[in-house]
């Protein structure tokens, strides 16, 4: 057999999966010159230098080797510590925690401990797109719940109308809050709402709230503190510690739970380098707080960058936590955001994420990212104030 008539097929659970929105998009105009990124989830913070000085010590003290494969007990009980005291978690021992590489990590192996083929998940949209490819992964069978009639907020009745008419046993619910990509954000009530519709039907809920140090308005509230036995809260550090590049995500669950995840986080990964997690442990402790700096960061330039999008003609879904804003585009500029966001880059120099990267219902959303600097954020408005006027005076001649 020659070169040419190799024909062993790849893995069709792979081929068949759909391209990630986000990351697409970016390739579409990532070669535009001057272009201002309002894109991604990136937090416009540099890591605390205690965090920084702890990874460059333990570098030179050449902790180099092999780690904890469940993560390094100083960081769990850290994680544990940090956790519990902020968000009342019932889970007090190292053993209910996994130091996972990045939420990214988290949410493949949850699924996988989970899910048997073609159980379901239900998923409410709009929603984080790489969700789907790793439920695709676990082959695991998504129910979509729209949000969007709801002010993009989940409801009781609407989970209740999701279980009934499903055509696959539902195993699990995932739910992410704050929001990405909306910033929609619940009060106490409306959780234990919820938390009494998934204790009904029976769900486990992972509960992913990587955001919740960012929330403005009112406390963050954990599911995990209303329904422990039933909830996986997934979380890290990506956010709250402007620590992207580090990878650090954890999952906390009962203890049943995590000696099941292990064993597949030890497939996967087997563990995160020693020096990261010395740094991450730094993190939740000597630099515990500076979440809340940043938060308060964020919370100004919302409360800037609203109004002036509503100047413009958009109508926006006003975020209670994240750095994101889910707006609808106005009326004068057509129905469809890849093509809105696409000209928006090519000629206003700006570049936004399609509201139809996170949902087939959103289509004529666009999602912005205010993690960037306030000098950014205000160059951006200027650009889009240029690109409005032009793009209306030629419809006006």
């Amino acid at each position: 057999m020659t070169k040419n008539e190799f024909v062993q097929p790849l893995n069709p659970k792979v081929t068949s999966l759909a391209a990630d929105g986000l990351i697409g998009f970016q390739k579409k105009v990532r070669d535009i010159p001057d272009l201002l990124r309002l894109t991604f989830g990136e937090p416009g913070f540099n890591v605390d230098d205690a965090i920084k000085d702890a990874v460059i010590s333990s570098i030179a003290n050449d902790n180099s080797h092999y780690s904890d494969a469940q993560g390094e007990r100083d960081l769990r009980q850290a994680a544990v510590k940090y956790y519990a005291s902020r968000y009342n978690l019932p889970f007090e021992r190292e053993d209910n925690v996994i130091v996972t590489v990045g939420a990214s990590e988290a949410i493949n192996v949850i699924f996988m401990t989970l899910l048997n083929e073609n159980e379901g998940l239900i998923i409410p949209e709009p929603a984080y797109t790489p969700y789907t490819a790793s439920l695709d992964l676990a082959h695991g069978k998504k129910i979509t719940i729209n949000t969007r009639p709801t002010d993009f907020k989940l409801t009781p009745e609407l989970v209740a109308e999701a279980v009934e008419q499903a055509n696959v046993p539902v195993k699990a619910i995932l739910f992410n809050y704050p929001s990405n990509p909306t910033g929609v954000t619940y009060t106490r009530e409306e959780l234990q709402a919820l938390a009494d519709v998934f204790k009904r039907y029976h769900l486990w809920v992972i509960s992913d709230e990587i955001y919740a140090q960012l929330t403005y308005d009112q406390a963050h509230v954990s599911l995990s503190s209303l329904l422990p036995e039933q909830s996986i809260l997934m979380t890290g550090l990506s956010k709250s510690h402007a620590m992207t590049g580090y990878r650090i995500g954890f999952i906390i669950a009962n203890q049943a739970f995590i000696d099941e995840a292990q064993k597949v986080h030890q497939a996967l990964t087997f563990a995160l380098p020693k020096f990261i997690q010395d740094g991450a442990t730094v993190a939740l402790t000597t630099a515990a707080d500076v979440a809340d700096d940043m938060r308060d960061v964020y919370k100004k330039r919302r409360d800037w960058l609203v109004p002036h999008l509503e100047e413009l003609g958009f109508e926006v879904v006003n975020p209670e936590g994240a750095f994101y804003i889910f707006a609808k585009i106005p009326d004068d500029m057509g129905h469809d955001s890849e093509a809105f966001a696409l000209d928006l880059a090519e000629n206003g120099h700006v570049a936004v994420i399609p509201g139809s990267a996170f949902s087939e219902y959103t289509p004529e959303y666009i999602r912005i990212s205010y993690a960037a600097s306030d000098e950014d954020l205000q160059e951006a408005v200027r650009r889009m104030q240029a690109f409005f006027a032009a793009k209306r005076a030629n419809v006006n001649v």
